[in-house]
């Protein structure tokens, strides 16, 4: 990716900026029309650098000769340093007497800086410690590869802190600069380069950390133009914000010190050490009494060393910080709605002695291809609908069990679901009504023709669930134990108490019968103590014997004598025996009632008054001899009309007490809409209109989410499967990834390695979480079962899906994975770096989850749902930087990359990595190469060094996005419609 040396290094240096004018250089300070001068230089616009001497001679000081080039070189100009100064310059001292020496020989001194007249101890010293007490000198040599690769003679830095001028012995001579502000200037063999300034400078111990950063490149000098491809101008100008100088304690034997230089830039292109500085000497001439005071009479511009927090931080803690709040306000606003509902008074109440009757009941399926690609024009396309249901009435007393006989496709199922409640598809017409009831809706217990069960769960335990969320809260637990055991007795199964339900498709987990499964989602409805009981086809598919004692269950509960239940039930082909169990019969023949009566043989009697030529042979089963005259019937015997569309003028229908459905036709639309008392949204529970302030749930949210996650607890215990297999496939996978990329080093193309360690990591994330999809399309069906019975909200469930599918499934693998290749590869080595790691992947676990809890509760058909999601995982490793450079993608789809959550995550891992100091030490055609790996993190893959906590907030953006849209997928779409 390097095809010369030259590009390489013209990437490093690629700032570019204008050079500042100014008047005097070296950020002399105008007073008048002369320029006062930093220490070490003068001239008339502090061009000129000071040549032996020593800095208590100031302007007096001798000066170098300009070289041909216009510039002054004190290597060529032979200066040499007097006895106890030292340093590029010679400003530094190095010890008291030439302190004293120096401020001897002062002809303009009226009295010597020497002595104790006035009772201080005014004796000059000089302090050769990083620590500044009032204005101090430093030199150091600078030590990079790759610079002195590039210039391969001397660079020297020299650098003026400036603490506290007053204390300085001569201020402005022995000084320069004002209260914590910071000057220096760098040599290249001899000859400076460029020079900078800082202000707000702050000192702990032996560090410095300044403000308002500001550099200079002087014209043609050999670092800024004099050799046209490494051209440093740009970068150097461009340096600003915050400069730290940091410094190591002084070497006894050597009286020096190691520093580093560090700024953004600088960072970026060196490293998070900046230019290392070596052979540091430092001195200031101070007066003993400054030592012996401690400095307390110094004052600095800010004393306060605590880094301020920048914007993403903040912004991140924030986030955090109003999550964690809110879901504080919710736990305590959900305990103190279950307590105030756990201690309101407790009612009894019963079930049964209610009558329900329905007249004219039509339903209407909209002929799909008609409407498909085009508006219907007029009103007689309508005549084109599929008419299920005809015109059907009846009506069942409490203490009544009543058969819905009939052949396929004669419309059992959907009467019986209308009857109920159901959502349907179709347009529905007609009354149902409840004579004895006068204000609350009974409640309607609906059974299935598919019983859906949950597997892991014990008999007992799912009973005792239906009753915990669909009793109300106020009823004490013991008393829906009880409950529980009463059920068990009623249906026969109370020796199956303990024994798990399994599931007998596909031949796994093979647990209770099918007709023990019946009976079980019979008591799933009875334990809500339902006033009206309706089940689909409850004999289905059940040998005679379990067929017989599911209609022997039916008729105890019809014919309880405490509290007479209302029983429907659509039976297919029922045994003359079976028959025999019903009270009162209904035949549909072609979406028709062809007889609504007594049972036994009152249909057969019925039928030859009327003249049918079928005769019924002796012996024969009634129910088989009704089904065959239902096949193929007079057309004499249905008198209904051909539609049930009210016709004009009878557009107004009635539903039940005080209650009306008003069909609302729009000229503009495809369909018909049907409006309730002028409302457009209703709430219907048990097949009856409910009041909109009243919650639909016997329990609180609280309540709700602790009973359902206790049951993900058991499944969870139970079915260890899944939980060992993502635990034992994130070992293998660590083990081989670290094994992959074990202790990479840190040349270019090891850092590349490191890159795609990265990368595999959370690709690898990318497709195990495809299991959360399938898990959410497996347990789907439960959930329409459960909710439209009011077990629960959706949010309860997705809120216990979440925990125990999250936690399990997918954090604790992705720890165990991370954790194992990240030791392995020899990544950054330091716990602070390792946790924003592991937060980083787990952040993009959670995101990755939602996603697909997102597509598995957007569509049915599982299929589409996971090539939806493989296809996507492909999409994002494409945009996350690795395979591609982001900005070579052409723009019409760049922009793509901003939608894709793999593109954040591996970003903030690799600033993450980089972010530790990591440093980059290759050759590249004989250029020794020693830079921050930032720089080359953002040459090969575009990646910026400041990014880690926007992506932090980006991840938490995607988190919360999908979240919200899963919940509102779920309470819109995820819901019963037959």
């Amino acid at each position: 990716m390097f095809s010369t040396t030259n590009l390489f290094l013209a990437v490093i240096f690629f700032y570019t900026s204008s050079v500042h004018s100014q008047t005097c250089e070296n950020f002399g300070q105008l007073n008048g029309t002369s320029c006062e001068c930093p220490t070490g230089t003068g001239g008339s616009t502090c061009s000129e650098l000071a040549c032996g001497g020593n800095i208590f001679e100031g302007s007096q000081r001798p000066l170098t000769s300009t070289s041909s080039g216009g510039f002054a070189n004190l290597t060529s100009s032979g200066c040499s340093c007097q006895s106890g100064w030292t340093g590029t310059g010679c400003n530094v001292c190095q010890t008291a007497s030439a302190c004293q020496s120096a401020a001897n020989s002062l002809e303009s001194s009226d009295s010597s800086l020497t002595g104790d007249d006035d009772g201080q101890n005014n004796t000059l010293v000089c302090n050769t410690s990083p620590k500044v007490w009032a204005s101090s000198q430093m030199s150091c040599s600078v030590d990079n590869p790759t610079l002195q690769a590039l210039y391969p003679l001397s660079s020297t830095l020299n650098i003026i802190r400036t603490l506290n001028p007053s204390l300085s012995p001569l201020p402005n001579v022995t000084s320069f600069g004002s209260t914590g502000s910071l000057y220096a200037q760098l040599f290249y063999e001899g000859e400076e380069q460029f020079y900078c300034k800082s202000d707000s400078c702050d000192q702990d111990s032996n560090n410095w950390s300044c403000q308002d950063l500001e550099c200079i490149c002087r014209p043609n000098t050999t670092f800024c133009g004099g050799v046209p491809a490494t051209n440093l101008t740009g970068a150097i100008n461009t340096l600003t914000g915050t400069l730290n100088i940091d410094c190591g304690d002084v070497d006894n034997s050597t009286q020096q010190a190691t520093c580093s230089f560090k700024q953004a830039t600088i960072d970026s292109l060196f490293g998070s050490s900046g230019l290392v500085l070596n052979g540091c000497s430092f001195g200031e001439c101070l007066r003993q009494s400054v030592l012996d005071s401690n400095g307390t009479t110094s004052t600095a511009s800010s004393t306060s060393t605590q880094a301020s927090l920048s914007g993403g931080v903040i912004a991140g803690l924030a986030v955090v910080g109003g999550l964690l709040l809110t879901a504080a306000v919710f736990l305590l606003l959900g305990c103190f709605s279950q307590r105030r509902a756990r201690k309101s008074g407790y009612n009894q109440f019963g079930s049964g002695n209610v009558t329900v009757e329905w007249s004219n009941i039509s339903y209407i399926v909209q002929n799909s291809t008609k409407t498909l690609w085009r508006k219907r024009k007029s009103s007689s396309e309508y005549n084109d609908d599929k008419v299920i249901l005809d015109s059907i009435s009846g009506r069942v007393l409490p203490g009544q069990m009543m058969a819905i006989l009939g052949p396929s496709g004669a419309g059992k199922t959907s009467l019986v679901e209308i009857l109920a409640g159901k959502h349907k598809s179709g347009s529905v017409l007609g009354q149902v009504s409840f004579p004895s009831v006068s204000q609350s809706s009974p409640r309607i217990g609906f059974v299935p023709q598919q019983d859906v069960l949950p597997s892991t769960l014990t008999v007992h335990e799912a009973l005792l669930f239906a009753a915990r969320l669909r009793l109300p809260e106020n009823i004490p637990d013991a008393e829906k134990h009880a409950r529980v055991d009463a059920i068990l007795q009623k249906l026969g199964i109370e020796g199956l108490k303990n024994v798990r339900i399994g599931d007998n498709t596909n031949g796994r987990a093979r647990g209770i019968s099918g007709g023990e499964m019946r009976r079980v989602s019979i008591g799933l409805e009875l334990i809500a103590s339902p006033d009206i009981l309706i089940l689909d086809e409850p004999t289905s598919g059940l040998d005679s014997v379990s067929a017989a004692r599911v209609a022997n269950v039916l008729h105890a509960i019809a014919h309880d004598s405490s509290s007479p239940t209302a029983v429907i039930a659509s039976i297919h082909q029922p045994s003359s025996q079976l028959y025999q169990t019903f009270d009162t019969i209904l035949v549909l023949s072609h979406g028709r009632s062809l007889y609504l009566g007594p049972g036994s043989f009152a249909p057969v009697d019925h039928l030859t008054r009327t003249g049918l030529t079928q005769p019924y042979q002796q012996g024969y089963n009634v129910a088989d001899y009704l089904l065959e005259v239902a096949s193929d019937p007079p057309l004499a015997l249905l008198q209904s009309p051909k539609h049930a569309i009210p016709a004009s003028g009878s557009d107004q229908v009635e539903l039940s007490n005080n209650m009306s459905m008003e069909k609302v036709e729009d000229e503009n639309s495809t369909s018909i809409d049907f409006r309730v008392n002028n409302r457009s949204k209703v709430a219907i529970r048990g097949g009856a209109m409910l009041g909109f302030g009243k919650s639909k749930y016997a329990t609180t949210f609280l309540t709700q989410l602790e009973y359902l996650s206790g049951r993900e607890w058991k499944v969870l215990r139970r079915d260890k499967t899944l939980f060992f297999t993502h635990v034992a496939v994130a070992a293998v996978l660590g083990v081989f990834c670290g094994g992959l990329y074990f202790n990479i080093d840190t040349t270019i193309a090891g850092f590349q390695s490191r890159v795609g360690c990265l990368f595999f990591l959370g690709a690898l994330i990318a497709f195990s979480s495809l299991s959360a999809l399938y898990n959410i399309v497996e347990i789907r069906p439960l959930f329409l079962r459960e909710r439209s019975a009011f077990y629960y909200s959706p949010t309860a469930w997705l809120l216990s899906r979440f925990f125990f599918d999250v936690v399990p499934l997918r954090i604790v693998p992705t720890i165990i994975v991370s954790t194992i290749t990240y030791w392995m590869a020899g990544l950054a080595p330091d716990a602070a770096h390792f946790f924003k790691f592991l937060f980083i992947l787990v952040l993009y676990t959670l995101a990755l989850t939602l996603f697909n809890f997102l597509l598995g509760t957007l569509f049915r058909n599982g299929g589409i749902a996971i090539l939806l999601s493989a296809l996507t995982a492909l999409y994002q490793m494409t945009y996350a930087g690795f395979f591609v450079h982001l900005d070579s993608i052409p723009p019409v789809l760049r922009w793509l990359q901003w939608l894709c959550p793999l593109k954040y995550c591996l970003e903030a891992l690799s600033v993450n990595e980089v972010g530790s100091g990591l440093m980059i030490q290759d050759s590249l055609q004989g250029v020794p190469v020693d830079v921050s790996a930032s720089l080359i993190m953002n040459l090969l893959f575009g990646f910026g060094q400041n990014n880690y906590y926007r992506d932090v907030l980006v991840l938490f953006a995607f988190i919360a996005g999908f979240g919200l849209s899963v919940i509102g997928v779920v309470w819109i779409k995820v819901r019963e419609r037959r």
